[in-house]
Parts: C-alpha cells; sequence; structure tokens
C-alpha cells in the first residue's frame, strides 16, 4: 500500500475550529439519574427544589418551646415559673414547634422547679432557637444552574430540597482502539521487538477523570482489514473514536486510509510538537481521531483536542491552567513550524521561581511524569535564552512547588531514595531533581538556579575531590558542603564478564562498545583523568561520543547488549544485575549556599541522609560508603 504523507499542517487554534466546524452532530443526549448518584455528571437544565427545608417550624435547640410573650419581665431578681402542658413543651433539636408556640429556651438556661414546672430568668425574643420553615432552601428556588458540574454539597441540597432524580448530559462513550504488531499487553513475557501497551490505559484514565465512559478495544494487528473493521464497529458502538498509533506516514500507518475509506479525513498533521502527525476524522458522523504513537505526542493530542470533545459532549468548558512567570535556567531551541509543548520542572530558589527544560523526546513519557508546568513557545520562535522571563503553565499545585527542594547536579540512585524519603516523612515536602553533571550543578549554583548540587568533581592535579572546584567556580559565594557517601565507580559488564574485560586498557582495543556519561559530569571527568593517567587516546574508545544522562541509563545500556560497558556506580550495576569491575572510590557530595542550611526543608534533608532508615537503604544497595554523612564542611 502507498505510503501517505501529510495533508495539512494548520496551526492548532485553526485546526481545532475546523474540526469542531465539521461536527454538526455532536449530540448532547440527557439521561435521568439518582440525584445521590450524580457527582461529577454535568446538569442539562436548572434544578429547583421541590419543597422547602426545613419543611416546618423545628427547635434548633434541645430545650422547651414557649409563647415568647409568657417570659417578658424575666430577671435574676424576678424569675418566672412556666408550666409544663400550659406554658411549654420539652423540645429537642429538629423536634417540630407547634403553631401556639414562637420561641425556644435552651435547657442550659432553664432552673428545675420539679418534675413539671421551671423557673426562667431572661425574657426571650419571638424565633429564637427556631429554624422557620424554609430558612435553608424556600420550595420552588433555584439550587443549580444548568451546566454545572454537580459537587457532594449540591447533592445534599437537592436531596433536602426534595429532589431525588436529576436530569445530566450522558457521559460520551469512548472506544479506544490499540493498534500495532509490536505491542503486547501488560504482564507478556516479552522478547526484543516487543514494546508493552500502555498508551489505552492512559487515554481509559483521562477519558474517567474528564467524566467519559471509556471503551477500551483488545489490540489490533498492524493489518489494514482487521484495523478497518474495528475502527467501523467503534464507531457503531462510541460517540467518540480514537486510535492510537498508525497515524504518521510510515509502510504500515493505515490510519488516515481507513478512515477516508470509512468516512471523512478533515485533516492530517497540525503544527505543534509534539503530536504533529494526528489524524482528526469523522465516521457516521462521529469524530475519530487518530493519535500517535508516542506516548508524550499522544497526551498533548488528549489535553489538547480530546479533552475539548468529551467537554463537548456534556455541555461543560474546560478551564485554562494556572499561568507563572519563571526564569529559564537554560536555553531552549525551537522550529519555526511549530508551536512547541516543553515540559519544566519548577522550584522557587530565594525569591525566583527557577524552570529547567526536561528531556524533550516525544517517547519520553518520564518527562510528563516529573513535569510541573509546560512552555509554550510559539511557531514564530526559534527558540529561548537561558536567564528569559517565560509564562508557564502549572500542571501541579504552587504551594507544592514552593516547599520544594531544587536539586541540580550530578545523578546517582541515592537522590531518588532521598526524594522518597522527605516526602514520606512530611507530605508537604518535594525533592525536584535534574540531572546535569556536576559541572551543570555548579554552574546552577553560581546562577543561584538551585538550592543544592550534588557533585564528584576530582582535581586531575592534586586527587582530591570537590572542593577546588568550588572555590575556582563559586569564591564569591559562601558554599559549604554536606557530606555525601563514597561510592565505589567501575566498569559495568554483562553477566559472567564475558569479554574479560579488567581496566580502562581493554576497552581500548576499538571493538568493545563503551558507553559514556555527558561532558561535564563528574564521572566522565573520572574516565578522562585516567585515560590521561595511562596515556589512552579517547578516539580509541568505541562508543567514547556516546552519552547517557545517568548511572542507570548506562546500565540500561550494558544489560540489553547494547554495549559491552560503560563507567558507573556499584549500586547501578546491582540493579541491573550486572558484574562489576571496581576501579576507584569517590566523594559524592551536596553543595548548598549558607543562606539555605537554615531553611526547614533542607535541615528535613541533612536528617534524612543521616537516619538510620536511610542507611539501611544504602546497605541494601551496596557500593556506599556513608561514614561521615550529613556532616557540614564551610569552604574557606
Amino acid at each position: 500500500m502507498a505510503q501517505k504523507v501529510y495533508l495539512s499542517n494548520y496551526e492548532l487554534k485553526d485546526a481545532i475550529k475546523m474540526y469542531f466546524n465539521k461536527l454538526t452532530n455532536l449530540r448532547k443526549e440527557k439521561e435521568m439519574i439518582n440525584t445521590w448518584d450524580a457527582n461529577g455528571r454535568v446538569t442539562s437544565v436548572p434544578v429547583y427544589s421541590l419543597m422547602s427545608s426545613p419543611f416546618y417550624n423545628s427547635s434548633a435547640m434541645d430545650g422547651i418551646a414557649v409563647k415568647s410573650s409568657s417570659t417578658i419581665g424575666a430577671t435574676d431578681r424576678n424569675q418566672i415559673v412556666l408550666e409544663e402542658g400550659k406554658d411549654y413543651i420539652v423540645v429537642d433539636t429538629g423536634d417540630p414547634i407547634p403553631k401556639e408556640f414562637d420561641s425556644v429556651i435552651m435547657i442550659e438556661d432553664l432552673i428545675n422547679v420539679d418534675h413539671n414546672k421551671v423557673k426562667i430568668y431572661k425574657s426571650v425574643i419571638p424565633w429564637q432557637h427556631i429554624r422557620a420553615l424554609g430558612e435553608d432552601i424556600v420550595e420552588n428556588q433555584l439550587i443549580i444552574p444548568s451546566n454545572h458540574t454537580i459537587r457532594p454539597v449540591d447533592i445534599g441540597a437537592m436531596i433536602a430540597g426534595g429532589v431525588n432524580s436529576v436530569e445530566v448530559y450522558k457521559k460520551p462513550r469512548v472506544g479506544i482502539i490499540p493498534t500495532g504488531t509490536e505491542i503486547v499487553e501488560p504482564g507478556t513475557e516479552l522478547k526484543v521487538g516487543d514494546i508493552i501497551e500502555f498508551n489505552s490505559r492512559t487515554f481509559s484514565a483521562q477519558v474517567e477523570s474528564w467524566g467519559g465512559n471509556a471503551n477500551r478495544y483488545n489490540i489490533v494487528d498492524d493489518v489494514y482489514e482487521e484495523i478497518k473493521e474495528t475502527v467501523k464497529k467503534a464507531s457503531e458502538e462510541n460517540d467518540i473514536v480514537l486510535i492510537n498509533a498508525g497515524s504518521s506516514a510510515g509502510r504500515e500507518d493505515y490510519t488516515a486510509k481507513v478512515i477516508e475509506e470509512l468516512g471523512e479525513v478533515v485533516l492530517h498533521g497540525v503544527a505543534i510538537k509534539p503530536g504533529k502527525p494526528v489524524i482528526l476524522g469523522i465516521v457516521n458522523n462521529k469524530p475519530v481521531i487518530g493519535i500517535p504513537g508516542y506516548p508524550v505526542s499522544a497526551y498533548f493530542i488528549m489535553e489538547l483536542i480530546v479533552k475539548k470533545l468529551i467537554q463537548s459532549y456534556q455541555g461543560m468548558e474546560g478551564k485554562s491552567l494556572k499561568t507563572v512567570k519563571a526564569t529559564l535556567s537554560r536555553r531552549v531551541m525551537s522550529s519555526l513550524k511549530h508551536l512547541e509543548f516543553v515540559r519544566m520542572k519548577l522550584g522557587y530558589v530565594g525569591n525566583k521561581l527557577i524552570a529547567t527544560p526536561l528531556t524533550r523526546g516525544a517517547g519520553a513519557t518520564m518527562s510528563l511524569v516529573r513535569a510541573d508546568g509546560i512552555l509554550e513557545i510559539p511557531q514564530s520562535s526559534e527558540g529561548i535564552e537561558a536567564g528569559e522571563e517565560i509564562e508557564v503553565k502549572l500542571l501541579k499545585d504552587e504551594d507544592d512547588i514552593k516547599n520544594t527542594i531544587v536539586c541540580i547536579g550530578s545523578h546517582d540512585p541515592i537522590i531518588d531514595i532521598v526524594s522518597d524519603f522527605i516526602h514520606m516523612r512530611n507530605k508537604n515536602y518535594f525533592l525536584s531533581s535534574a540531572h546535569v553533571g556536576s559541572m551543570g550543578g555548579i554552574m546552577a549554583l553560581k546562577k543561584e538556579e538551585t538550592h543544592i548540587a550534588p557533585i564528584h568533581l576530582l582535581d586531575m592535579e592534586s586527587g582530591e575531590y570537590n572542593v577546588s572546584y568550588v572555590k575556582k567556580y563559586l569564591s564569591n559565594q559562601n558554599i559549604h558542603l554536606i557530606k555525601g557517601v563514597k561510592r565505589i565507580q567501575g566498569l559495568m559488564v554483562q553477566k559472567g564478564n564475558p569479554l574479560n574485560i579488567k581496566g580502562f586498557k581493554d576497552i581500548a582495543d576499538g571493538k568493545k562498545k563503551f558507553v559514556n556519561r555527558q561532558r561535564g559530569s563528574g564521572t566522565r571527568l573520572l574516565l578522562d583523568y585516567n585515560l590521561k593517567k595511562i596515556g589512552i587516546n579517547p578516539n580509541k574508545i568505541l562508543g567514547y561520543e556516546r552519552e547517557e544522562f545517568t548511572h542507570l541509563s548506562v546500565a540500561a545500556a550494558v544489560a540489553a547488549g547494547d554495549v559491552d560497558c560503560g563507567l558507573g556506580v556499584y549500586s547501578a550495576a546491582e540493579m541491573m544485575e550486572l558484574d562489576f569491575i571496581p576501579l576507584c572510590k569517590e566523594e559524592y557530595d551536596i553543595a548548598v549556599p549558607e543562606e539555605y542550611l537554615e531553611m526547614d526543608i533542607i535541615k528535613e534533608f541533612i536528617k534524612v541522609i543521616k537516619s538510620e532508615e536511610f542507611c539501611n537503604e544504602l546497605d541494601k544497595l551496596g557500593g556506599y560508603d556513608y561514614s561521615g554523612i550529613g556532616e557540614i564542611i564551610k569552604i574557606q
């Protein structure tokens, strides 16, 4: 079958307008449901009370119901005696008040005379401590308007007003079709080439959270007729159909052709990144959307287009995300062809909100998990320079961002453990880490863009760790080192060490595949230091130019067989069940400006790393010496 190129490159707002104008059959069907089952549903008509609440005059207190006129003149010196049955009746809270009585005296204000007489020592006013008929809700009063999303308090008010059923918009049924010969269900025993299918599960959760009913179909292989039959069936059974993957222009990307044959492709391709190859179509007068397979692309299409559709079926209008101003920590390049969405980590350093861009690949699922906000770069922009003020749309509560330690620097698996421990000990505290290498951390401190910077920088002249770099680059700042761990660095190799690798000389034969860390990382400096010491030209190492940003990424590349070895820490090798050739110990410390040591959240950080529970976790990982951890050293 011939490949299909993109049919369009419309701006997002124009694409949405064109598509929705074509969808003339966005039915807003209605249904009656029990009021107590209506939480989160949207009213299709206004709701009026059918009765007053309370529907009779009732006592607001425990005490006696009296005629206010019979209490006139009562004082401490002129106490009045009242007789039960003649002057009063006993009432409890909520009891009806007979018409001949107009006030209630609290039991605390009564003096007992005998079993059916009491004394009072102050007069009362009419309707004292009485809940009048309709005090809360009056019959025929508007309780909630149409197009209102029903809340728990609304349910209580409707029931109190005698409304036991309510007319709401039907939830749209959304058919979700995962496609791809290479994808498999979660829990399947994997072989090379398999990809766990998770997008449809994410879609289902999104659909349900937006008020729709998700209807997931089984995985459909990349077979044209099978996809066509499933789409046809889904368009008959659902209000909206989502086809995941197959929207691009590859040999087995059949979605556009299927929609075109069964109905109409309104447009194929929108000028956004990620998410460009989206297909907006109509089959059986129902919206059918081809969503790209990359998870980040899929996320933005769901948020930007599918969410609007689901809300439209229910008469809802989505709320815009809160926008805040922040300072960009690193330059971000962009294309003039697209409106680009960049995931950002946020944190307040001093009084300044710092935004750090995360991995931008369309397949970087964890960038969505870690993101605190989204930066939108307009189609007309080539990028934004570091230090510029930007607007970020928040994905996270601003108070949580204010209670976040910004951690920019070297990666180690223990940082993830610290992050979990901090939040576990105090649910209001968070740690946000960006793995940019030790020198990246030093530069972030220099620009006052981080609270702390994990570093492990070897001075190639003295053999000392960290101190000389702080003195050289941060001499005008009062920087302290929180002592961290001494950790073992070495070569991670596949189980059994099949190539009998013993040291740096063994990887310099131009045959064994190596994976490096990024420039500026302490591990990269350590490698270069050792290569220089033994006289090895880096060009002789096959893979010296290939870079990963974390120890775990290096270990994963070795475990997958992509490379034969990589330099990293013992704990990462253990986590990936690799063999490990130890080469040296290094000092992994935390650089922090003096003023931040007084922050409660930094004090909590220090408590965590000094705790017995944390040290027990280090023992489980192995390869760490934590003697002296948490000690604070001032750099002179």
